[in-house]
């Protein structure tokens, strides 16, 4: 019987899985990309928590706490804080590393750009431990604070580009130039976060609201919530206008939409409360790092939908595609 078998079709039969297992490899990548996305997000609000109940010095030296590994005995809420911040930082960092490895390491299967920005990850995250150690030894200055969100920020982001042009998606081509317009919103949300960090790091609200300083601090903050929401409301006005969109793209702006709702109303909670109710902080803090991402990912889709519509997908070479 072996011998009536077309010889192409056993060559075919021969080398499927080779073919499988490269699709494997960009889909394997794309997994541990996102994941680590939604831990640098988790990461981030513990970070919030972190400053917001004043915890950013409870562990006095670094990389150490307490010139310990586990501080059993300093045990408290603001040193558990500090210590699991740490901790999960490290181990963010752990995964970076192993992303770069897997990337270089089946980086034949994969497209030519993706090593090169995995480094870049693992660059942002030595950044991001130097920062990390430097707001310790510089006793919380604020600017080394603020430079510390933005580079948490930054890695987040460039880990959701990663993730939507691996993604196995096909263009309509009909988002036209709704890729500029999301990259705008998406810029001026990032700034409007150094902003808040900005405030944040040097406790501008509470000094605004208790001694009537660094108002023009908190202010700005307060103003430059106007430009990035009306980007987001072009945004969503010409998406909505816009026939036979992606439904990737509609859902994301019922996403977008939701969170700059729930942010701007957890803004004004938050100052009603004299953000003395913490949770609501660290809330309003996740929600822009969220909106931030989400907005990112609209416009990598976006981009993708107008220069690859009905084209293979990114994460896939011509030679990996199965008939």
């Amino acid at each position: 019987m072996s011998a009536n078998i077309p010889f192409d079709i056993a060559s075919d039969s021969h080398h499927q899985p080779s073919e499988t297992a490269k699709i494997a490899a960009p889909v394997r990548i794309r997994r541990l990309v996102w994941k680590l996305a939604i831990a640098t997000l988790a990461l981030m609000a513990v970070g919030s928590a972190t400053r917001v109940m004043n915890a950013g010095l409870a562990c006095p030296d670094w990389p150490l706490c307490y010139g310990q590994l586990v501080p059993s005995q300093q045990m408290n809420l603001r040193v558990f804080l500090e210590w699991f911040h740490r901790l999960d930082a490290s181990l963010i960092g752990l995964m970076s590393i192993w992303l770069a490895g897997q990337a270089w390491w089946c980086r034949r299967d994969l497209p030519r750009w993706l090593p090169w920005a995995t480094l870049g990850a693992v660059f942002l995250i030595l950044v991001q431990g130097a920062l990390g150690g430097l707001t310790v030894t510089e006793l919380l200055r604020f600017d080394i604070v603020t430079a510390h969100l933005g580079t948490a920020l930054a890695f987040l982001v460039t880990l959701v580009v990663m993730g939507c042009c691996l993604m196995p998606y096909r263009g309509v081509g009909t988002s036209g130039n709704l890729h500029s317009i999301g990259l705008i919103s998406a810029v001026l949300v990032y700034l409007q976060c150094l902003l808040g960090a900005l405030v944040g790091s040097r406790w501008a609200a509470h000094q605004c609201l208790g001694l009537s300083q660094l108002c023009q601090v908190m202010d700005s903050h307060l103003i430059g919530v106007v430009p990035p929401t009306i980007a987001i409301f072009t945004l969503l006005l010409v998406s909505w206008r816009t026939p036979a969109l992606h439904p990737w793209l509609r859902r994301l702006t019922v996403v977008i939409g939701t969170l700059l709702s729930l942010q701007i109303v957890l803004g004004i909670a938050t100052l009603q409360m004299h953000l003395q109710v913490e949770p609501l902080t660290v809330t309003h803090h996740t929600v822009g790092a969220t909106l931030t991402a989400a907005l990112v990912a609209f416009t990598v889709l976006a981009w993708r939908d107008r220069t690859q519509s009905f084209s293979t997908p990114i994460s896939l070479k011509p030679s990996q595609t199965l008939s």
